[in-house]
């Protein structure tokens, strides 16, 4: 596809033009000349085969890395010239990877998105702040985590205290990689339901979403990137992207893709 398919539509958050990105020890290609742009209000999964390059577009968009030629602008700045502390402050970044302390109670840890810490910095969490985080719980529906630790807590239940830390800054862009690892079916589709209300509630917040497994798209997402060999195959509107012939070319083995009330599912029936 020539464009994001996006129509025009709200303002642009992300947008990588020729981004390259290249390991300086070895020369080896990562990315190569990718094209995307996202949109306030869109909400993309990025698709493709292990080591296709998926991380890494997070990362630049991200603000934690910086490509080898190209460019990468974000929230209207062109990284290189502004100082990405700032600019990740204004970025929601949840990872199952992320280092928290598995005995700080549900509540400690969404405060601890106010500071961006690890650590609770507790001079920094007035009343005001406090609550906001107690609100945040609460939008999540999971608002009787507040006082369990961290590290008793399930998957889905960790993975939506991470998505309310990540909403303590009030982020125009939420960036989520691979939020649905391990996670048994229920604590899937309560995650999944998680992600559709907060499209519903926060209308101007733009998500990006890397998964492996269209059956963990919700209902909200509007649009996907499918790479492969750190190249862009196809992008824009999921109805447009989402299709056997794209998702075979993508995986590179025939796979068939349906889609039942908003909610995606792929199969595939062998090698081609």
């Amino acid at each position: 596809m020539d464009d994001n398919g996006t129509g025009g539509g709200g303002r642009i958050v992300a947008a990588l033009d020729g981004a390259s990105m290249r390991r300086y020890t070895t020369g080896q290609v990562i990315l190569d000349g990718i094209d995307w742009s996202v949109r306030s209000g869109e909400h993309w999964a990025l698709l493709g085969p292990n080591g296709a390059g998926k991380t890494s577009i997070l990362r630049l968009v991200g603000a934690t890395t910086f490509p080898t030629t190209g460019t990468v602008e974000v929230l209207g700045h062109r990284l290189g010239s502004v100082d990405v502390r700032e600019l990740r402050a204004h970025i929601g970044h949840v990872s199952t990877s992320q280092r928290v302390p598995q005995d700080l109670p549900g509540h400690t840890v969404v405060l601890t998105g106010h500071t961006g810490t690890v650590q609770p910095l507790w001079k920094s969490y007035d009343s005001d702040v406090r609550e906001r985080a107690h609100e945040l719980l609460a939008e999540l529906q999971i608002k009787d985590l507040a006082d369990r630790e961290y590290g008793v807590c399930s998957g889905g239940q960790r993975a939506r205290i991470l998505i309310a830390r990540a909403l303590m800054a009030n982020p125009s862009l939420l960036l989520l990689d691979e939020p649905f690892n391990a996670l048994d079916l229920p604590s899937r589709e309560d995650l999944i339901d998680t992600m559709r209300q907060l499209a519903v509630n926060r209308p101007e917040l733009a998500t990006v979403t890397v998964t492996h497994h269209l059956e963990e798209l919700s209902p909200a997402i509007s649009h996907a990137l499918l790479l492969r060999e750190g190249r862009v195959l196809a992008r824009g509107h999921v109805d447009e992207v989402l299709n056997a012939e794209r998702m075979t070319a993508c995986f590179g083995r025939p796979i068939e893709v349906t889609r039942h009330e908003g909610r995606w599912l792929a199969r595939s029936g062998g090698h081609p």
